[in-house]
């Protein structure tokens, strides 16, 4: 028994060895006309994405790579455009920075230390609200919810900052922004946005929520057991303005020539008002972020896309990429490499996504857990079964508690929203060594010592 369990050992090391291998950081040293080649390709064999499309700004060029009429959603680069469409109406003399919210959502509340508090416009567009992206606190809107009915769901709720204390991203904001150019318009935020922010600017393959063209949609994936599997989920009206547009690199290089200030504009949007208000290194306005060296972007994320886009109006160049699968950490290291290179400066090596080590980890759990099986099944002291049981039981009890509080969203949605497909297999046979193991410690026939 000791040697069957001893060969079993060596097996399991052994496959984790061959896992981890398979996991070794790309790096790429090429240089001039194929560095965004090599990038994209250390990307894909870093994350397993299977589509990952690319346009780049170079003082009057653009260069696409990969398919320029896919398209993919964009996520929180959905920010930039309500933002767009805000700072126009407050430019327009409708709508005040200073304006509350409860000017123009009827019966609106906001408290902080149980007490009714007031959010304003600029605390909205800069991230000062004191409502944070805890999914278990400020729920999203559900698949049947409209963005009015996700509005009345919000309103009352304790606010986990004072109101302009304190910098806090939420998609919170900028949904009730959606909600705020429905009240002052009079129409429906997809209506408003198509009419006076995408077709004015040209941008005819930018789709507010599912486009009608769904032929031309990149299909969205999700990492399991080292692979990307096709993962198609819902578009939710309610969380539109804040992250579920969809649009193509061919649309996103007009997008980066209007904000570096090389497209002609019509009368109605301007981008300055908005630019003006990111001055310093960390500064958030209107759906954008100051980064190092004058350089501005965003980055976007759904449970089957990321996406990232920076440019430097003082260098006159820009990056947007786009991808099928959430690895918001990589994406983000692709597009800045990128955009190094396109400086003249050295790129890092792309970065390892949390959903990657994720997969990873879970990946070397399930092997573990198979193997482990077959051990339990083969175990004949009653008192090694039952300690195995108790040890398996608190790994589940851990990532069962644990999860929900790093992640700030209830177990299930991580489960199966969020995580590769290999967290829900592990846990399942981790499940399966704890009863098994219960089941033999039972009604197991055990020899008298």
């Amino acid at each position: 028994m000791n040697k069957r369990i001893r060969k079993t050992m060596i097996s399991i090391i052994v496959m984790i060895l061959i896992v981890i291998g398979a996991l070794s950081p790309c790096t790429s040293t090429a240089a001039g006309a194929d560095a965004v080649d090599a990038l994209i390709n250390d990307f894909q064999k870093e994350t397993k994405c299977s589509s990952v499309s690319v346009v780049t700004y170079d003082h009057g060029e653009l260069t696409y790579y990969g398919d320029k009429d896919g398209l993919y959603q964009i996520g929180s680069m959905t920010k930039a455009f309500t933002g767009l469409a805000v700072q126009g109406l407050i430019d327009e003399g409708k709508l005040s920075e200073e304006d509350k919210v409860s000017d123009y959502i009827s019966g609106f509340e906001a408290f902080y230390n149980g007490e009714k508090t007031d959010i304003t416009i600029k605390q909205l567009m800069s991230q000062t609200s004191g409502y944070t992206n805890n999914e278990k606190t400020y729920p999203s809107a559900t698949e049947d919810m409209t963005l009015a009915q996700w509005v009345d769901s919000i309103s009352g709720k304790e606010l986990s900052s004072a109101p302009g204390e304190e910098y806090a991203y939420s998609n919170v904001n900028y949904n009730l922004l959606g909600a705020i150019i429905e009240d002052i318009t009079g129409v429906s935020y997809r209506d408003y946005m198509e009419k006076e922010i995408l077709a004015p600017l040209s941008l005819a393959d930018t789709y507010v929520g599912t486009p009608g063209q769904k032929d031309k949609i990149i299909e969205g994936t999700r990492l399991g057991y080292r692979r990307a599997f096709e993962y198609e989920i819902p578009v939710r009206e309610g969380s539109i303005p804040a992250g579920y547009f969809y649009s193509d690199v061919a649309d996103m290089g007009t997008w980066l020539k209007i904000w570096i200030g090389e497209a002609e504009l019509p009368e109605t949007i301007k981008t300055d008002s908005i630019l003006e208000k990111l001055k310093n290194k960390g500064d958030y306005y209107a759906g954008w972020e100051r980064f190092d060296d004058d350089v501005i972007g965003h980055s976007g994320g759904t449970p089957n896309y990321s996406s990232r886009i920076v440019f430097s109006r003082d260098k006159k160049i820009g990056v947007c990429v786009l991808t099928n699968l959430n690895v918001a950490a990589s994406t983000d290291s692709l597009c800045n490499g990128i955009y190094d290179r396109i400086s003249g400066n050295v790129s890092n090596a792309i970065a390892t996504d949390v959903w990657t080590v994720f997969d990873l980890v879970f990946t070397i759990i399930s092997i573990v857990m198979i193997v482990l099986l077959i051990i339990v099944l083969l175990i004949r002291k009653k008192g090694l079964l039952i300690v195995t049981g108790i040890i398996l039981a608190v790994l589940m009890a851990l990532i069962l508690i644990l999860f929900p509080m790093i992640f700030g969203s209830d177990m299930w949605s991580i489960v199966m929203i969020w995580a590769p497909w290999s967290l829900a297999g592990g846990l399942i046979l981790i499940a399966a060594d704890i009863v098994v193991a219960l089941i033999r410690s039972i009604f197991g026939k055990w020899k008298k010592a």
